[in-house]
């Protein structure tokens, strides 16, 4: 059953060191920066994270990665202009990096939590990120083999959700949470407002409260004084 918690710390509490850990986020669109910045004065460290990018800025998933606490990146856009921080860590040899096509890393997800072993894409056939893997022609056309990516945690943002633990999204803050709740062993969600069960459309939710373990509700952290 869904826990809907009030207190950031208790959200996250649990997570252990040498976890691979699955942050939402296109940018900062859908990043659960309150459940990161709650991870940070958690403690665990040696973490693997994957996420669409390597952190913007000083905030969120950067200062993660600036509190040392990050053992490898998986992600699609290690560098943009506001990744110094990940920059910085990568040049000194003090993080490593795994990059993945973003539609591969999003479906290597989708795969772990569809109970799928494994699957052939063509997406990086001929490039670097294909060297001495397995490959195979289907259709006249060269694929490589990928693995499924799953989590020991999720954090993910959404909109809001109910007291049973359904989720809904505003817009492009929807991104990598879907299939990141599915992906992984505890699925922790912050949301804007918390509303009864039945309140929300069934039609309109996009993430069933069977993914979802923890529900931080964000209006009622906010209102604490």
């Amino acid at each position: 059953m869904t826990r809907v918690l009030r207190d950031t710390d208790e959200a996250v509490a649990g997570i252990e060191d040498g976890s691979t850990v699955l942050i939402g986020g296109f940018g900062m669109a859908g990043m659960p920066s309150t459940l990161v910045d709650a991870l940070i004065r958690q403690g665990a460290t040696d973490l693997t994270v994957v996420s669409n990018n390597a952190g913007n800025g000083d905030t969120g998933l950067a200062a993660l990665l600036a509190a040392g606490r990050v053992r490898k990146m998986i992600c699609s856009f290690p560098r943009q202009s506001d990744s110094w921080v990940f920059d910085g860590l990568y040049h000194a040899g003090k993080i490593e990096l795994e990059v993945v096509p973003q539609g591969t890393l999003a479906e290597r997800m989708r795969a772990a939590g569809a109970g799928i072993g494994a699957f052939y894409c063509p997406t990086g056939v001929g490039t670097a990120l294909a060297e001495g893997r397995e490959t195979r022609t289907i259709d006249g056309r060269d694929h490589v083999l990928e693995y499924p990516i799953k989590g020991d945690v999720a954090l993910i943002a959404a909109h809001a959700g109910d007291r049973m633990g359904n989720l809904v999204y505003r817009k492009t803050a929807r991104n990598f949470g879907p299939v990141m709740a599915t992906a992984a062993t505890l699925t922790i969600a912050q949301v804007r407002r918390v509303v009864e069960a039945g309140e929300l459309d069934p039609e309109a939710v996009v993430t069933p409260c069977i993914y979802v373990d923890r529900i931080l509700d964000l209006s009622a952290v906010e209102a604490t004084p």
